[in-house]
Protein backbone atom coordinates (compact mmCIF):
# COMPACT_ATOMS: atom_id res chain seq x y z
CA UNK A 1 0.00 0.00 0.00
CA UNK A 2 1.29 3.35 -1.03
CA UNK A 3 1.29 6.07 1.93
CA UNK A 4 2.03 8.92 0.17
CA UNK A 5 0.12 12.22 0.40
CA UNK A 6 -0.89 14.41 -2.51
CA UNK A 7 0.69 18.18 -2.33
CA UNK A 8 -2.92 19.22 -1.96
CA UNK A 9 -4.10 16.57 0.98
CA UNK A 10 -0.72 18.05 2.89
CA UNK A 11 -2.00 21.73 2.46
CA UNK A 12 -5.39 20.93 3.23
CA UNK A 13 -4.67 18.94 6.66
CA UNK A 14 -2.75 21.70 7.93
CA UNK A 15 -5.06 23.43 9.60
CA UNK A 16 -6.32 20.33 10.98
CA UNK A 17 -3.53 19.39 12.22
CA UNK A 18 -2.00 22.77 14.05
CA UNK A 19 -5.68 22.94 15.75
CA UNK A 20 -5.24 19.51 17.02
CA UNK A 21 -1.95 20.84 18.61
CA UNK A 22 -3.39 24.20 19.94
CA UNK A 23 -6.11 22.23 21.61
CA UNK A 24 -3.94 19.81 22.78
CA UNK A 25 -1.85 21.91 24.58
CA UNK A 26 -4.65 24.53 25.30
CA UNK A 27 -6.31 21.46 27.55
CA UNK A 28 -3.45 21.23 29.65
CA UNK A 29 -4.49 24.62 31.49
CA UNK A 30 -5.68 24.46 34.76
CA UNK A 31 -9.47 25.23 34.93
CA UNK A 32 -8.86 28.56 37.40
CA UNK A 33 -6.37 29.59 35.18
CA UNK A 34 -9.20 29.59 32.37
CA UNK A 35 -11.54 31.03 34.49
CA UNK A 36 -9.43 33.82 35.61
CA UNK A 37 -8.62 34.57 32.56
CA UNK A 38 -11.89 34.70 31.54
CA UNK A 39 -12.93 37.35 33.86
CA UNK A 40 -10.33 39.15 33.02
CA UNK A 41 -10.92 39.44 29.00
CA UNK A 42 -14.38 40.41 29.07
CA UNK A 43 -14.74 42.15 25.47
CA UNK A 44 -17.80 45.05 26.05
CA UNK A 45 -20.35 45.88 23.35
CA UNK A 46 -19.73 48.74 20.62
CA UNK A 47 -21.24 51.68 21.37
CA UNK A 48 -20.00 52.25 24.86
CA UNK A 49 -18.36 55.43 26.34
CA UNK A 50 -16.43 55.94 29.52
CA UNK A 51 -19.56 56.64 31.41
CA UNK A 52 -21.25 53.03 30.57
CA UNK A 53 -22.14 51.52 34.19
CA UNK A 54 -22.17 47.74 33.27
CA UNK A 55 -23.53 47.26 36.82
CA UNK A 56 -27.08 48.26 35.45
CA UNK A 57 -27.19 45.47 33.28
CA UNK A 58 -28.46 42.83 36.40
CA UNK A 59 -31.62 44.67 36.59
CA UNK A 60 -32.43 44.29 32.85
CA UNK A 61 -34.26 41.69 30.49
CA UNK A 62 -31.46 41.24 27.92
CA UNK A 63 -32.83 43.18 24.83
CA UNK A 64 -29.50 44.04 23.37
CA UNK A 65 -28.78 40.51 23.60
CA UNK A 66 -31.84 39.09 21.73
CA UNK A 67 -31.38 42.19 19.79
CA UNK A 68 -27.88 41.31 18.33
CA UNK A 69 -28.30 40.40 14.69
CA UNK A 70 -25.29 38.08 15.00
CA UNK A 71 -25.76 37.07 18.34
CA UNK A 72 -22.90 37.60 19.30
CA UNK A 73 -23.62 39.32 23.06
CA UNK A 74 -23.56 37.21 26.10
CA UNK A 75 -24.79 38.01 29.41
CA UNK A 76 -21.86 37.51 32.60
CA UNK A 77 -22.48 36.49 35.51
CA UNK A 78 -23.07 39.67 37.34
CA UNK A 79 -25.32 40.37 34.60
CA UNK A 80 -23.24 42.73 32.16
CA UNK A 81 -23.27 42.05 28.73
CA UNK A 82 -19.92 40.95 26.94
CA UNK A 83 -19.13 40.10 22.93
CA UNK A 84 -18.28 36.67 22.05
CA UNK A 85 -16.74 35.95 18.79
CA UNK A 86 -17.34 32.25 18.28
CA UNK A 87 -19.45 32.24 15.41
CA UNK A 88 -19.63 35.80 13.74
CA UNK A 89 -18.68 39.43 14.40
CA UNK A 90 -20.13 42.94 14.90
CA UNK A 91 -21.89 44.67 11.66
CA UNK A 92 -22.42 47.80 13.96
CA UNK A 93 -26.03 47.34 12.98
CA UNK A 94 -26.78 49.35 15.70
CA UNK A 95 -29.57 47.41 17.29
CA UNK A 96 -28.27 46.64 20.77
CA UNK A 97 -27.95 50.42 20.87
CA UNK A 98 -31.24 50.88 19.99
CA UNK A 99 -32.57 48.26 22.31
CA UNK A 100 -30.58 49.41 25.57
CA UNK A 101 -33.20 51.34 28.21
CA UNK A 102 -31.10 51.33 30.64
CA UNK A 103 -28.71 53.37 29.65
CA UNK A 104 -25.23 51.92 29.13
CA UNK A 105 -24.93 51.53 25.62
CA UNK A 106 -24.83 55.37 25.06
CA UNK A 107 -22.53 56.74 22.40
CA UNK A 108 -24.14 56.70 19.22
CA UNK A 109 -21.41 57.18 17.27
CA UNK A 110 -18.77 54.82 18.76
CA UNK A 111 -18.87 52.08 16.01
CA UNK A 112 -15.69 49.81 17.92
CA UNK A 113 -15.45 47.51 20.57
CA UNK A 114 -12.85 47.87 22.70
CA UNK A 115 -10.49 45.04 21.93
CA UNK A 116 -7.03 44.73 21.10
CA UNK A 117 -6.96 42.32 18.19
CA UNK A 118 -3.74 40.13 17.75
CA UNK A 119 -2.08 37.49 15.27
CA UNK A 120 -0.36 34.91 17.17
CA UNK A 121 2.60 34.10 14.56
CA UNK A 122 2.84 30.94 16.06
CA UNK A 123 0.05 29.61 15.03
CA UNK A 124 -0.55 31.92 11.92
CA UNK A 125 -0.57 29.37 8.36
CA UNK A 126 0.36 33.00 6.44
CA UNK A 127 3.58 33.81 8.89
CA UNK A 128 4.73 29.81 8.60
CA UNK A 129 5.12 30.17 4.47
CA UNK A 130 1.71 28.89 3.94
CA UNK A 131 -0.08 31.50 1.41
CA UNK A 132 -3.78 32.08 3.52
CA UNK A 133 -5.96 35.03 3.44
CA UNK A 134 -8.54 34.10 5.00
CA UNK A 135 -8.14 36.72 8.08
CA UNK A 136 -8.14 40.23 5.09
CA UNK A 137 -11.01 39.00 3.28
CA UNK A 138 -13.78 39.90 5.66
CA UNK A 139 -11.93 42.76 7.31
CA UNK A 140 -14.09 45.53 6.21
CA UNK A 141 -11.81 47.98 8.32
CA UNK A 142 -8.81 47.10 5.70
CA UNK A 143 -6.72 46.66 8.88
CA UNK A 144 -5.05 43.89 7.62
CA UNK A 145 -1.91 44.47 5.50
CA UNK A 146 0.60 41.50 4.28
CA UNK A 147 4.31 41.94 3.45
CA UNK A 148 4.66 40.47 0.08
CA UNK A 149 2.41 37.13 0.06
CA UNK A 150 2.77 36.49 3.91
CA UNK A 151 3.39 37.92 7.44
CA UNK A 152 -0.29 39.67 7.97
CA UNK A 153 -0.23 42.30 10.24
CA UNK A 154 -2.98 44.20 11.97
CA UNK A 155 -2.98 47.91 11.58
CA UNK A 156 -4.40 49.09 15.45
CA UNK A 157 -5.30 52.61 14.05
CA UNK A 158 -8.13 51.14 11.56
CA UNK A 159 -8.89 47.93 13.48
CA UNK A 160 -12.81 48.51 14.77
CA UNK A 161 -12.99 44.92 16.48
CA UNK A 162 -15.09 43.24 14.82
CA UNK A 163 -13.94 39.75 15.27
CA UNK A 164 -14.66 39.16 11.94
CA UNK A 165 -11.36 37.54 11.11
CA UNK A 166 -11.13 35.88 14.16
CA UNK A 167 -13.85 33.90 13.38
CA UNK A 168 -12.55 33.40 9.23
CA UNK A 169 -9.02 31.82 11.04
CA UNK A 170 -8.92 28.40 9.87
CA UNK A 171 -6.37 27.83 13.32
CA UNK A 172 -7.51 30.11 15.67
CA UNK A 173 -4.44 32.48 15.19
CA UNK A 174 -6.55 35.97 15.88
CA UNK A 175 -7.35 36.77 19.22
CA UNK A 176 -8.95 39.69 21.02
CA UNK A 177 -8.39 41.26 24.34
CA UNK A 178 -9.96 43.85 26.10
CA UNK A 179 -8.43 46.38 26.55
Amino acid sequence: MDNKISRRGLFSAIPSLLKENLDSRDSHLDIKEKEEAKDFNLIRPPYISEESDFSLCKDCEGYCISKCEEKILQRYEDGSVYVVFNSSGCTFCGECYKACNKGVLIDKDNRKISAKVQIITERCLAWNKTMCFSCKDPCLDDAIKFEGLFKPKIITDKCSGCGFCIITCPVNAIVARSI
